[in-house]
């Protein structure tokens, strides 16, 4: 099998491409723009002869149909995800979210893609107080990036119903792990303890999240694509559900430092309370998470203590703070005034 994997040069995409050349003797043909989140640094030890990159846009169709003609699968990762950008310029998460998905799935229906799989996110059902979303809830986008990672997933949903493209789409909660970009609330809050700087925490830290090791997620997108039924969406969660704050003070308590490391930031407009979903579909399958939280974690930090020439890079260039006034900028340039 032949796989157009796109976004592959990031988090969750360059981890699942290790798992699948590690897995399996699959050709993959790896397309990523190289925006601020991608990263070639991420398989610089993949040398197989069954892996190639390409360098390009999913929102041309020159060269996404180029490529997909020789494909039998693709899987797409890519995608502006970083919510507190979205929310200062919404632009480009429209235009790659949308647009490039449209694409696509154009180029999957010309060359009669066998397999089309489309990585969404937990986001799309946006905040539950009690209970967990499952595949059938509505969705509730509450930022411009969910909105446009919900219209994606009904692009892809219609293309299955109306021309039969073989698409499966999975939708999973919050992803951590290595090679995590540093604007992301486990990796900066990780790094910029290991810095000795202090850590934001959005409002009063209560925003409940469900916590998924990359691993595991790499682990079911691989079992949903070789089991999983056309034309279904299928939940991924870690069952972790947390607080900001119970992370905040796992990784204070981890990494050896107290409660003065923190500090307390204006919460981001439109943030939802608490993302949950049931992955019971997915189970009935016969997937489940393999990790234990804790021990996920310990490997992240440590990974991170060992690849600072990985990361301290990211932090220190300034252009990949902008245009979003996020945490991650905030932090950086309250670092340069020196607090």
């Amino acid at each position: 099998m032949k796989i157009l994997i796109t976004g592959g040069a990031g988090f969750i995409g360059s981890n699942f491409i290790r798992h699948m050349l590690n897995k399996y003797d699959y050709e993959i043909i790896n397309l990523d723009l190289l925006t601020y989140a991608g990263n070639l640094n991420n398989l610089k030890d993949i040398k197989s002869t069954r892996y190639k990159f390409s360098k390009g846009d999913i929102r041309d169709s020159r060269i996404i149909e180029s490529l997909a003609k020789e494909c039998d699968c693709i899987i797409n990762f890519a995608a502006e995800s970083h919510v507190d950008r979205s929310i200062t310029d919404p632009a480009p998460f429209i235009t790659t979210n949308i647009n490039g998905m449209h694409v696509l799935l154009e180029a999957a229906r010309k060359f009669n893609i066998q397999k089309f799989i489309q990585i969404s996110t937990d986001e799309v059902y946006g905040s539950i107080a009690h209970g967990s979303f499952d595949e059938d809830s509505r969705l509730h986008p509450n930022s411009p990036y969910s909105a446009a990672k919900a219209s994606a997933d009904l692009l892809a949903k219609s293309y299955f119903v109306t021309y039969g493209l073989p698409i499966i789409i999975t939708r999973s909660s919050n992803n951590f792990g290595q090679f995590q970009y540093p604007e992301k609330v486990i990796p900066l809050f990780i790094t910029n303890l290991l810095e000795g700087k202090k850590i934001p925490l959005y409002g009063d830290g209560l925003n409940v999240r469900d916590w998924l090791y990359v691993l595991d997620n790499c682990d079911a997108i691989d079992f949903i694509m070789h089991n999983g039924k056309e034309g279904e969406i299928y939940n991924i969660a870690g069952e972790n559900e947390k607080t900001n704050l119970e992370i905040t003070k796992l990784l204070l308590k981890k990494l050896k430092k107290d409660h003065s490391s923190i500090q307390y930031v204006k919460d981001r407009p439109g943030h939802d309370r608490r993302y949950s979903i049931s992955m019971q579909k997915l189970e009935n399958l016969g997937w489940k998470p393999k990790y234990k939280f804790e021990e996920a974690l310990d490997e992240t930090i440590e990974w991170y203590k060992e690849n600072q020439n990985w990361w301290s890079p990211l932090k220190l260039d300034e252009k990949s703070t902008k245009p979003p006034q996020c945490a991650f900028r905030e932090t950086f340039k309250a670092t340069r005034r020196g607090a």
